[in-house]
């Protein structure tokens, strides 16, 4: 998808604030502990490659993408930081990923043996980091005697190198740690069935460090903290408190393209589900659902000028319409998302409004939408 460049329509990525929630989490890890920068989906919505080199000037030490080819983007840019890729890939892919320098996460032994042949043939090794299956239900070994027998084929095998073995929580964000607690007993056991030394054993993400569940972990996979967000988004719920400051890096920004007023009778929208019942000045904004600005926003207030004013009709793919309380110039700016977290338009009442977590707000921001840095 083409970024607009001549729209006024915007994501607002301040990398400052990135890089003080990574220090701020830096001063919160562990004697010996290192952060990763977690950029995958084009870094939540914020951009994969500036966020990537502004969380390795903060001290991130590595990162995590969830794909082959965003790790690829990340190495053509020049970054050469280790890169894990936390999602399965095909084994047909595992000498680019070698080539590459790109570490895979590996949940079966029928992967691992698949991907030698390739490994062998090509004279390539492989960066790999097990994943276990805890309790997320995703991906990653579970079985004790698959995991043992895995162990056993990675005993003084040339072509993988094991730097890392993980897992993730599935309710790290949540105020009943019960399951979290049986995930931990349960990767702890697995552990202990490892024959092999990984350089690297990391079950920690944002929410398991900054409630501070307490668990060992040599690194941190540091994700929606960095952008400033609290993990544990919850729709119309108050977040867990963190043990470090958040501040929110993105915002979105646009203008009125259009002003007209209606009159009792006209209606707004698709499905005229807006009709005025007397004289109304009404504001159209370029930015749609297209942009992942979604249709259930309507009703929604965002900031015109210095006025919170409602989006009135259903949102079009490319517009949508805002009730004005009087006569606004074209131009006149408008603020969809805040980035101070007591705006009552910042991210995380988009999300109630939608009825979802503010990941996938971020996430769901096209790539339409160029990105502004500061």
């Amino acid at each position: 998808m083409v970024p607009t460049l001549h729209r006024p329509a915007q994501v607002n990525v301040d990398l400052s604030a990135i890089k003080q929630n990574i220090k701020n989490e830096m001063k919160h890890l562990d004697d010996g502990q290192q952060l990763w920068a977690v950029v995958k989906a084009n870094a939540y919505g914020h951009g994969s490659i500036p966020v990537a080199n502004a969380a390795i000037a903060a001290g991130a030490t590595g990162l995590c993408v969830a794909t082959l080819d965003e790790g690829i983007q990340l190495r053509q840019s020049g970054i050469t930081v280790p890169i894990l890729i936390l999602g399965i890939v095909k084994t047909e892919w595992a000498t680019l990923a070698a080539q590459e320098d790109l570490s895979l996460a590996v949940g079966s032994l029928a992967w691992l043996k698949k991907a030698e042949e390739l490994l062998e043939a090509n004279n390539d090794k492989l960066k790999i980091h097990l994943a276990i299956d805890s309790g997320m239900g995703r991906i990653g070994f579970s079985e004790d005697e698959e995991f043992k027998a895995a162990n056993e084929f990675l005993k003084d095998n040339h072509n993988f190198e094991v730097e890392g073995m993980f897992t993730h929580f599935s309710k790290a964000d949540s105020s009943d740690t019960s399951y979290f607690e049986y995930q931990v007993k349960r990767f702890d056991h697995m552990k202990s069935l490892l024959l092999i030394k990984p350089k690297y054993i990391h079950v920690d993400n944002t929410a398991a460090s900054i409630f501070s569940r307490g668990v060992k972990s040599d690194l941190v996979r540091f994700g929606i903290g960095m952008y400033g967000l609290n993990p544990s988004s919850v729709p119309n719920a108050a977040d867990l408190k963190s043990d470090i400051e958040l501040t929110p890096a993105l915002s979105f920004t646009s203008e009125l393209s259009f002003v007209k007023q209606i009159h009792p009778g006209n209606g707004v929208g698709y499905g005229a589900t807006f009709v005025a019942d007397r004289d109304e000045w009404i504001g159209t904004v370029p930015v749609g659902y297209a942009d992942g600005w979604q249709r259930k926003m309507q009703g929604f207030k965002i900031k015109v000028g210095d006025e919170y004013c409602p989006i009135v009709g259903r949102v079009c793919m490319d517009q949508f319409m805002v009730l004005l309380p009087h006569e606004m110039p074209v131009g006149t700016k408008v603020e969809l998302i805040s980035a101070d977290p007591k705006a009552p338009n910042n991210i995380k009442a988009v999300a109630d409004q939608v009825g979802t977590i503010h990941y996938e707000i971020a996430c769901l921001l096209s790539d339409r939408l160029p990105r502004v840095y500061k």
